[in-house]
């Protein structure tokens, strides 16, 4: 799914309207029906319900949204907040529609505002805002935020820039749901965003398909449907040498965990064969853990690192190497993985590194710069900031960071996170739409590892390897969760939940 801007969003209205055709308010309506149909969904039983209006066109969503609601036994209260002295033409013809139907109070002073104990319905601006919040919309949204009830906003919530980042003293309307129509604005996928935001729903409002797929943007939303359309399919002719051979180096003294759940989480993933370099003392671990992969002992040293991995022609026979589960940060370790870079481009082998993999690269710039193209990287926040060699004021740098990176260095970079953010060499980022917080777990990045390390193996293009990974992680993730919760998910759990 495109992520549209404000701008292309007008557009997609306009262009549906003009080529469907059906006329502006009829598209409101559209717009309402499926907002309401989420709305009741979510709050299932009639109960009181406020609704706070602009005199927009987002207030006059929320006009149409309570006189569905009230003939849908809802117990319905209008506000409409006179901050201006213009109002849309299908809000007032939509106040003119409710006007028998419910009860309407109109907002001259924050004095006249009464809220009582019941769900709001925040309709006041929506997206497109361009100032931060003053004078009489200020003091409302303020009064709907301290009031302790749960607020729904329409499309957006009032306040909240959508395409750039809010100061800290911005009044914003802390939303427990948000329901978007068609797609999901920017802002909603940046966590420091998820306070205001609270958890978002798309729904489908009829927009002209054609039009949304073919508008130009480099931010994307990973879905089921995208999913199913890059996944191999096997044949029942094949052998273990159709789905590839990896090559995972990987543990360390104190750390050949790390090197087991990748090594599982690769194998579950459904590569045909799958060999472990590591230190020898971690041999017995292994072949215990895991006995379907093969072992292969670094050359044995008093470090507890591995100190030697390999050369081009021990790299031949596998088609995707991994690295950087619990290697250790170390000198040695660093010089050995210079090596297996420069036989990485050299070979043309796709390759991953994660972990102390990242940790001992952002200590070199030139290692970074010599990275074959299309690696694919997998940092967390902190592993990012050690990469890139700087902080960020807001997550909106911070995707600009990571956009500029992917491109600058030709390479698939993996921001772990809440909505993990898939960034390729082209400029284009592809949010996930799976998972929980169950993940935040230690070894749940070394899942992902072996899952990505295995789909490239298998032949997979590495941004295909690496967006499939990360949604099929994720995907693990919320099975596990079921099963035992979020609180209580590790690693392991997410291995035994890969489909």
């Amino acid at each position: 799914m495109n992520i549209l801007n404000t701008e292309q969003t007008r557009k997609a209205d306009k262009f549906t309207i003009d080529t469907e055709p059906i006329s502006s308010i009829d598209l409101m309506e559209r717009a309402a029906v499926a907002f309401t149909e989420k709305f009741t969904e979510l709050y299932p039983n009639p109960q009181k319900v406020q609704i706070v209006c602009g005199l927009g066109n987002n207030g006059g969503d929320g006009l149409v949204v309570a006189r569905m609601l009230h003939q849908s036994g809802y117990d319905i209260k209008v506000y409409v907040v006179n901050y201006a002295s213009q109002r849309s033409k299908d809000f007032s013809e939509n106040l003119l529609l409710l006007k028998d139907q419910c009860e309407v109070w109109f907002i001259d002073s924050v004095d006249d505002l009464y809220l009582i104990r019941s769900v709001i319905i925040d309709a006041l601006l929506g997206s497109g805002l361009s100032r931060k919040l003053s004078a009489l919309l200020g003091e409302v949204v303020e009064v709907i935020n301290n009031s302790g009830n749960e607020v729904v906003s329409v499309d957006s919530p009032t306040g909240l820039f959508t395409e750039k980042s809010n100061d800290e003293s911005d009044i914003i309307i802390r939303a427990t749901h948000t329901i978007t129509f068609q797609t999901p604005k920017l802002a909603f996928l940046l966590p420091q965003n998820d306070e205001m935001v609270g958890e978002w729903h798309a729904v489908d409002i009829g927009l002209n398909l054609s039009f949304l797929d073919e508008s130009e943007t480099n931010h994307r939303l990973v879905e089921s449907k995208f999913i199913q359309e890059i996944t191999k399919q096997r044949s029942k002719n094949s052998h273990k040498g159709t789905f590839g051979s990896a090559l995972l180096i990987a543990g360390s003294y104190g750390m050949m965990g790390a090197a087991v759940l990748a090594a599982k989480s690769c194998l579950r993933s459904g590569v045909g064969k799958l060999t472990v370099h590591s230190i020898p003392a971690g041999n017995e671990i292994l072949q215990i853990s895991v006995p379907e992969a093969m072992f292969s002992p670094a050359p044995d040293n008093d470090s507890g690192y591995i100190n030697s991995f390999f050369y081009a022609e021990d790299l031949e026979k596998y088609q995707a190497i991994g690295v950087g589960p619990g290697i250790g940060v170390d000198v040695n370790v660093r010089q050995s993985l210079n090596v297996l870079i420069e036989v990485c481009r050299e070979l043309n082998k796709p390759l991953i590194i994660d972990a102390d993999g990242l940790n001992n690269i952002a200590q070199s710039p030139l290692t970074i710069a010599r990275l074959p193209e299309k690696t694919v990287l997998t940092p967390h926040l902190g592993e990012f900031k050690r990469l890139v060699g700087k902080s960020w004021k807001n997550d909106y740098e911070r995707l600009e960071l990571l956009t500029d990176f992917a491109q600058k260095n030709k390479v698939v970079v993996c921001l772990k996170g809440v909505n993990t953010a898939v960034a390729l060499p082209d400029g284009r980022v592809y949010f996930n739409t799976t998972g929980n917080s169950g993940l935040a777990t230690a070894g749940s990045g070394d899942v992902l590892t072996g899952m990505i390390l295995s789909f490239l193996a298998q032949g997979y293009e590495p941004y295909q390897a690496a967006i499939l990974g990360v949604y099929e992680h994720g995907l693990a993730g919320d099975r596990a969760a079921e099963k035992r919760s979020q609180r209580a998910l590790i690693a392991g759990d997410i291995i035994e939940e890969i489909r």
